[in-house]
């Protein structure tokens, strides 16, 4: 790091009276943007000690941050590593998403002081005891300091658009991978996020209390140990008696189980019976998949919207539960409910209690009232999500198949009693007002039609805000607020379900709709709201698009993190005219490949998150995505072979495009000199691979 390092220094005292010295330490100019990770840090210290017993072990904690650092932190003992834009924020230039990452990675690398350093992995083949393990524990501490519920709502959805796709894809592989050339390529979805649901399962087996006495038994029988998986599990069963030897497969079987649930109510007799059954497709090198041992954390919510008992056929329990968690451990297994006495409507995977993809034989009715009724925050949240995929789905195959659509006005009154309850916290209806991603649409679909998906979810957008006009403009008057700037998680709910009621009504495409977000963006006095306006603005037919855009720019060219902003926006905008707009920025002064920042604002961004143009019909998405990979390998090849999973869903788009993207993997795969990381990513999304 070049030049004079400063920044604030602190004092934590720990649970047995120790002192130990904090310090971050930054470039002199960004010594003002230090106080949140600071105070995020002695949160997360006073936190583990707490929720999982352990102290700190040393009397100095220290980080460093760096901008030019591939990765986003490392966990070295007392002194953490640090991308600058997982450290640096003040009101004036990090938006609260910034705040909430910085916050939880903090935490996330401080908590690897057991997880990671005290405790380590005996090999690299045990990454996610350290890492999906740590993922669990910094989740549990995000869910803690915000909203709970749209905390583990934000968990689970960024699983979904990672790490499902791994799963269903070439690059699918068991948490704990069994072989690698490089093993950068594994520092995965796979072994972070669904490593730490594997950990949320065991809570759910075992129990909160049999949990934390087997991650103490943990800590007590590996400290200062090179451990394994076994080791973890084998803690588990020993502290709870639980036998988890079929558990043991969510760590080396690859792929997403598909459950298959259906309900069938027996008036007369007062029973309920629910069956489930499970499958996971084949993946690369394991065609035969065995039934998982899952917790399905449950409720039944009746007709009259109560929560009914749970009292399963033979229980001896004096008084039946309004939610449990069943162990489903065979292909196909039935639960009996006894003492129901109104029709239910089943609440399933509660929490999002494994890692699975739910099929059940629900209606639109049943699904509008779990998201009236259902006492689980996920479900309410899930209930909206499946009914509004389905809708869309329905949208997108008329629309392929040249018939008019059908937009249910049932969907739209349902957002509309999601809007105006009271009841909610600002930051769900805020996650419960937006669609289904249009990543996630596309896997739902055989094959992907990325236009048709764009279209209905646009469609659909403009829609509700039709419906919703008076009702959002009046959302959106009422959250304006002349309070001073705090990051804290009930601010940042109520500027998030504002910037949704704008955003919304800007589908309008109208002028006053345009002028709504023009005004928006000027009169922002805080970098959420401005980059809100920005990333509508973006996207838009109006002059007030280039005006903000140069304004921004011109304002914030000095601040390195904010011109990423400007990048990504950019990057992610769904003109028509992007695509040749992004290989305009790609040659703009303040563009370079050579700092992982600034490339992963343009081309990750683009390749991630732009599904529509990245996988234009043209090829032209992946002709500038091989052209960027190409010249990064050459500069930095482990982020090369990590951005180029992008083209992992290759096969599942029509032959056109298939033919388009395979033209440009084989482009890579000819390359001379082709680093090791890229090859190996290129090679089995391509399904060249040979790892023996």
């Amino acid at each position: 790091v070049a030049g004079d390092l400063t920044g604030p220094l602190d004092t934590f005292i720990t649970a047995s009276g120790r002192k130990v010295q904090l310090g971050i330490y930054v470039r002199a100019q960004d010594a003002d943007k230090c106080d949140y990770a600071m105070d995020s840090l002695k949160r997360s210290m006073k936190w583990d000690e707490e929720v999982y017993g352990r102290e700190y072990d040393l009397d100095v904690f220290n980080i460093v941050a760096v901008d030019d650092f591939n990765a986003g932190a490392m966990e070295n003992k007392g002194l953490n590593i640090f991308n600058s834009a997982l450290v640096l924020a003040k009101p004036e230039t990090a938006t609260d998403d910034d705040y909430e990452r910085i916050e939880g990675v903090v935490a996330h690398e401080y908590f690897h002081n057991w997880t990671g350093n005290r405790i380590t992995c005996r090999d690299w083949f045990q990454l996610c005891l350290k890492e999906g393990f740590t993922v669990y524990r910094d989740n549990g501490f995000t869910e803690d300091m915000r909203e709970k519920n749209v905390a583990r709502i934000n968990a689970v959805a960024n699983l979904r658009a990672r790490q499902f796709g791994e799963d269903a894809g070439p690059l699918a592989h068991p948490v704990r991978p069994e072989s690698y050339i490089k093993i950068d390529n594994f520092y995965t979805s796979t072994v972070y996020e669904k490593g730490s649901e594997v950990a949320g399962m065991l809570k759910a087996l075992l129990g909160a209390e049999d949990f934390r006495k087997a991650t103490d038994l943990y800590f007590e029988r590996h400290d200062g140990e090179a451990a394994t998986v076994e080791d973890f599990v084998k803690s588990m069963e020993d502290a709870s008696g639980k036998d988890l030897t079929q558990f043991r497969g969510w760590y080396s079987q690859a792929g997403t189980p598909h459950i298959k649930a259906s309900g069938k109510w027996d008036e007369a007799a007062g029973i309920y019976e629910l069956t489930l059954s499970q499958e996971t497709k084949p993946t690369p090198g394991q065609p035969t998949k065995n039934p998982q041992h899952m917790p399905v954390t449950m409720g039944l919510v009746g007709a009259s919207g109560a929560a009914l008992p749970l009292r399963l056929e033979g229980d001896n329990v004096a008084e039946a539960a309004d939610n449990r968690v069943v162990e489903l451990t065979q292909a196909a297994q039935t639960f009996r409910f006894t003492g129901i006495t109104e029709r239910p409507v089943p609440s399933l995977f509660r929490g999002f209690s494994a890692p699975v993809v739910v099929e059940d034989d629900l209606s639109a009715a049943d699904r509008r009232h779990l998201m009236a009724n259902d006492t689980d925050a996920f479900n309410r949240w899930e209930a909206g999500q499946t009914y509004g995929r389905d809708l869309l789905l329905g949208m997108i195959k008329a629309a392929q198949n040249n018939q008019p659509a059908d937009e249910d006005g049932d969907f739209i009154e349902a957002m509309r009693s999601i809007l105006l309850d009271e009841s909610l916290d600002p930051a769900f209806k805020a996650r419960a007002l937006l669609l289904p991603t249009e990543q996630a649409l596309g896997q739902a679909m055989d094959t992907i039609d990325p236009d048709a998906i764009h279209d209905a979810r646009k469609q659909l957008s403009k829609t509700i805000a039709t419906n919703l006009k008076s009702d959002l403009e009046a959302c959106y008057e009422n959250l304006g607020s002349d309070e001073p700037f705090s990051p804290s998680a009930e601010q940042a709910g109520r500027r998030a379900l504002r910037n949704r009621c704008m955003g919304l009504l800007s589908t309008l495409d109208t002028d006053e709709s345009h002028e709504l977000a023009f005004a928006h963006f000027n009169s922002a006095t805080n970098m959420t709201d401005e980059l809100a306006g920005l990333s509508v603005l973006a996207s838009l037919q109006t002059p007030h698009r280039d005006t903000a855009l140069a304004a921004f720019y011109d304002k914030w060219q000095h601040d390195t993190l904010v011109t990423d902003k400007w990048f990504r926006v950019q990057a992610t905008s769904s003109r028509t005219d992007t695509i040749a707009h992004v290989n305009e920025l790609a040659k703009h002064p303040a563009y370079s490949l050579k700092n992982p920042n600034r490339m992963r604002s343009l081309v990750a961004a683009f390749g991630f998150f732009n599904q529509r143009h990245f996988n234009a019909a043209d090829g032209s998405g992946y002709e500038f995505l091989a052209d960027q990979l190409l010249a990064l390998d050459k500069l930095n090849p482990l982020v090369a072979g990590r951005i180029a999973i992008v083209f992992e869903t290759w096969q599942r788009f029509d032959e056109a495009r298939q033919a388009k993207a395979k033209t440009c993997l084989q482009r890579i795969l000819n390359q001379s000199g082709l680093s090791d990381n890229l090859f190996e990513t290129v090679s089995r999304i391509s399904g060249t691979e040979d790892l023996d």
